[in-house]
């Protein structure tokens, strides 16, 4: 090819043909690639140029692997969308070919334009992904999330007392640990008092605005993206950012505040101030940073629990079985701490067990392919969107027989300690798992922890629980119910208390 490129030019004599010559090299290069890459063919799929699942897509996923097998793709237009529905197949390409899916799909919409570019989660592979998780890697790795422990462990206790004060706004209850978790954890705020408070309300609504955007193809700009150069199509959602960045904005500089005036609580803003010019962030994308987290772990935290509560109140034995070992190890005079854990196997099972049975991001997050993977004699090309179906990955009956039953005794080894030869999903695959799920997984196993021991915890029979009642998005939200909260505690009110200060 080289020689080819280089007796043609000296064949050319004018800037026009020399022009001509290196445009059909590269043609006939590109030919020369497309061939060699169609030798080795796509996982099988659909075959259609167009095809769009509807409803419900990880359900969908999971029947079709039945016909295609459990890695298949299909085109979406010109792009090639590679899904991946079993345990073994994701950690052979997501994990083992991390490096190679570090990438984000295009999300005009929600990334480019309501988020500024500056929203880790939707952040393609690049230097700026790269800083963004160096910062937020630096107080979330597990060595530094220790740090959080004293401020979960406190929300924890407020969630039993909200319980216990009113039992029927338990969804809310759970809402506000989450939300109080992440503004203290962010900004050193004081927790709020309900999770209606103004502040809390004016970030959901900001975090509900991003989760209708994100499913690809939802806003016109996603499907036509010259559109993005149109004013009045994209004029709501420029009006969205700047809103969200003002928000963002604020909260730094009520930081910024306190800080000069020697009144700062540490924080993970305080942090990114002293560090600013370390990690090279502007300020806004400082204030996304700080900011994002909240949508990124507070909606998804609360549901968390939510199902928890779901899991304990259909399945009441295997509850009084995590109960015992609450008894045999706890007690009923004092409350459940961190320093429990390691001899607490079941309530860690329990929680690792509800990812499960019910994941949160029930789909996957798309992941964008930033170079060949070569797979089982498939090609999974550069530029493929590939989602992990966490859904049919945690239902997948070669690592989990029976996977309809709630049962966390399958994370438990036959010495009753937890396995370390299977991992939960809940956080992704690769270089873009989580970064914060050490602090995610300690606020499971405390509210776990503390609510199985001080309640027993039961279905209405007046009304029953709908278990697959959630809501049909990327990241779910679990949907009403009702369940009935019984102390087990003697002066239980009065424990927690004492345990507060």
């Amino acid at each position: 090819m080289a020689d080819f490129l280089v007796n043609a030019l000296k064949i050319a004599q004018t800037p026009g043909l020399v022009l001509i010559c290196v445009l059909l090299v590269i043609r006939v290069a590109s030919r020369i690639v497309q061939s060699t890459k169609k030798a080795v063919p796509l996982p099988p799929g659909p075959d259609v140029s167009w095809f769009e699942p509807g409803p419900k897509v990880p359900l969908k996923y999971t029947e079709m692997a039945k016909t295609y097998g459990p890695v298949f793709s299909y085109k979406r237009g010109n792009q090639v969308v590679c899904i991946i529905n079993s345990y073994k197949d994701v950690i052979e390409i997501m994990q083992k070919h991390g490096a190679d899916l570090t990438g984000r799909p295009q999300h005009i919409a929600a990334g480019d334009i309501v988020s500024g570019g500056m929203r880790t989660l939707l952040t393609d592979a690049g230097e700026r992904l790269r800083k963004l998780r160096r910062a937020l890697h630096s107080q979330l790795q597990p060595m530094a999330a220790v740090q959080h422990r004293p401020i979960q462990f406190k929300s924890a206790l407020d969630l039993i007392l909200d319980i216990l004060q009113d039992p029927k706004d338990h969804m809310n209850h759970a809402k506000r640990f989450a939300a109080s978790l992440i503004l203290t954890m962010t900004y050193g705020k004081t927790t709020p008092t309900k999770y209606s408070d103004p502040e809390v309300v004016e970030r959901s609504v900001h975090t509900r605005r991003l989760r209708a955007l994100i499913p690809a193809g939802r806003h016109v700009v996603d499907r036509y993206p010259l559109l993005r150069h149109v004013p009045f199509v994209t004029a709501t959602l420029r009006k969205w950012h700047e809103e969200e960045l003002a928000l963002f904005l604020k909260m730094v500089e009520g930081v910024k505040a306190q800080v000069s005036e020697h009144k700062a609580r540490p924080s993970f803003t305080t942090y990114l101030l002293e560090h600013q010019e370390q990690y090279g962030l502007s300020d806004n994308e400082l204030a996304y940073l700080a900011g994002s987290m909240f949508g990124a772990g507070a909606e998804s935290t609360a549901t968390a629990i939510s199902f928890v509560l779901m899991a304990a109140a259909t399945h009441p034995k295997i509850q009084a079985e995590v109960q015992a070992q609450l008894n045999g190890v706890v007690g009923k005079d004092r409350v459940p701490t961190f320093n429990d854990e390691k001899l607490l196997p079941l309530v860690t099972a329990f929680y690792l067990e509800t990812f499960r049975w019910r994941p949160i991001s029930w789909g996957g997050a798309a992941h964008r392919a930033t170079s060949d993977v070569i797979w089982n004699q498939y090609v999974i090309p550069a530029g493929a969107t590939v989602f992990g179906n966490h859904w049919a990955i945690g239902h997948d009956p070669a690592v989990f027989p029976d996977p309809d039953e709630f049962r966390p005794s399958r994370w438990l080894d036959a010495t009753g300690n937890l396995r370390d030869d299977i991992k939960p999903v809940a956080y992704g695959f690769g270089r873009r798992v989580c970064v914060g799920q050490n602090v995610a997984n300690k606020s499971l196993f405390i509210n776990t922890a503390l609510l199985l021991w001080a309640f027993d915890i039961r279905e209405d029979s007046a009304a029953p629980i709908d278990t697959m009642g959630f809501t049909d998005s990327s990241t779910v939200r679990v949907l009403p119910f009702q369940v009935k909260f019984s102390p087990r505690i003697e002066h239980l009110e009065e424990i927690v208390e004492a345990s507060r200060s």
